[in-house]
């Protein structure tokens, strides 16, 4: 199971692309693989034949397990199975001896379906030095050699090397998991067992991993709420004289939420405070404006990044949001594109939500959480009007942003959105 994306721990088949007996050539896609943030392609990275299948769809396996041996289509790797090759080294003997098991060891080791073969002994100039099965290894288990060191001659790694530094990455991931305490139900009767209106849902890697973060971020995010009530009456005639000269050129209609993903990255340019991650008891400074905004899929919820949201246009944030949503319903966004934002916007308005207060994502110190617009009756120069209202909730880290802090952002957010015509300037 390869690592696809930063945060992932573990991998579900989704869909096998490819039958035992199945030639498969450098590129091809094997299998879809679904992570935390998305469903993604697996690549072979050689040539070779699909001897056998090891996991099945809909099988969840941790980073490094095999899922699949390749072979030359005489099934000897098949045969050999995923572990053989670990027979073949002695933990007893000389270093010398490993040494040379680990490579002979390497010429009959199976390969997974994602992993190249294994690499000659010799070692270009800067690269760590390892046997080649200690190479294999580490690509199965997702390990960078060069934050191992080496017990081998010459202080060349070797297979258990890799071992020791992959049971030690995963011991430290159990042990993150665990400073979370798992809500467990409680033990239902027997007759409530055999409840045929109960059916259990088997929960996505998305949706486990989004309950994972959020009860972290609930547990350990001291969370403060700051809501405003904006006039959107102009903002509402401003986007319609906008798309109708987009729609004349041929670019593309722009949304509301459009405008208050460039409002909030204009805001955040303005007020460098909000714009900050804690993690690991420190504050950091971020001096780049990613925005995430909040995509919702039937099998949880992702949200894609629009990088440098404050150097784009209205029309460009529109196209790539428009692009990535897309994309992210079909399953085809890149870890990379649900990576890296420093602040996050949520829409529940186009439900009819008037006002919610959302989760902060994690590294993050704050989301927006934008509702519906509605036409609300207010008083103007002593008159009562009819204008169009829509409210906005922060929610903040308070160990990051002071309430203050906050308030300056949505004071100046909430300018913008009444004077439209900033957001563009």
């Amino acid at each position: 199971m390869p690592r696809l994306s930063d945060t992932m721990e573990e991998g579900v088949i989704s869909t096998w692309h490819k039958q035992v007996g199945d030639q498969i050539n450098r590129g091809d896609v094997v299998a879809e693989i679904e992570t935390d943030k998305a469903v993604m392609e697996m690549e072979a990275y050689d040539d070779g034949v699909l001897e056998k299948i090891l996991v099945g769809e809909g099988e969840t396996v941790p980073i490094g397990v095999p899922i699949g041996l390749m072979g030359d289509g005489s099934g000897a790797a098949a045969a050999a199975g995923p572990s053989d090759s670990g027979a073949q080294e002695s933990s007893a003997g000389s270093e010398d001896a490993e040494a040379s098991t680990d490579s002979a060891a390497a010429e009959t080791a199976p390969r997974t379906a994602a992993l190249s073969s294994g690499e000659s002994g010799a070692e270009p100039h800067g690269r760590p030095k390892a046997s080649p099965l200690a190479r294999a290894v580490a690509r199965e288990k997702g390990v960078d050699l060069s934050t191992v060191t080496g017990t081998g001659p010459g202080g060349r790694i070797i297979r258990v090397d890799i071992e020791a530094a992959a049971e030690a990455a995963t011991d430290g991931a159990e042990q993150r998991r665990s400073q979370v305490p798992e809500s467990r139900p409680a033990e239902r009767s027997e007759a409530e067992q055999r409840d045929p209106d109960l059916e259990e849902i088997p929960l996505s890697n998305i949706r486990k991993v989004t309950a994972r973060r959020l009860t972290e971020s609930k547990q350990q995010a001291p969370h403060f709420y700051l809501t405003s009530a904006v006039d959107v009456t102009d903002l509402v005639s401003f986007r319609a004289d906008l798309n109708e000269r987009l729609q004349a050129s041929g670019g593309p209609k722009v949304s509301v939420n459009d405008l208050v993903v460039k409002a909030c990255a204009t805001a955040l340019r303005a007020n460098p405070s909000v714009n900050v991650s804690f993690r690991d008891e420190k504050l950091f400074q971020h001096k780049r404006v990613h925005l995430g905004v909040a995509v919702a899929l039937d099998s949880g919820l992702v949200v894609p990044v629009i990088p440098d949201a404050d150097r784009k246009s209205v029309s460009e944030i529109a196209a790539e949001g428009k692009e990535k949503a897309e994309r992210a319903r079909d399953g085809k966004l890149k870890p990379d594109e649900m990576s890296g934002s420093t602040f996050s916007v949520s829409n529940l308005g186009m439900f009819g939500i008037e006002e919610f207060s959302a989760v902060i994502n994690p590294p993050e110190a704050a989301i927006l959480a934008v509702g519906a617009t509605r036409e609300e009756v207010q008083v103007h120069d002593g008159e009562f009007v009819v204008r169009k209202m829509m409210r906005m909730t922060l929610s903040a880290d308070h160990r990051a942003v002071d309430g203050a802090v906050g308030a300056v952002f949505m004071q100046q957010l909430t300018s913008l959105l009444q004077d439209p015509i900033r957001i563009i300037a």
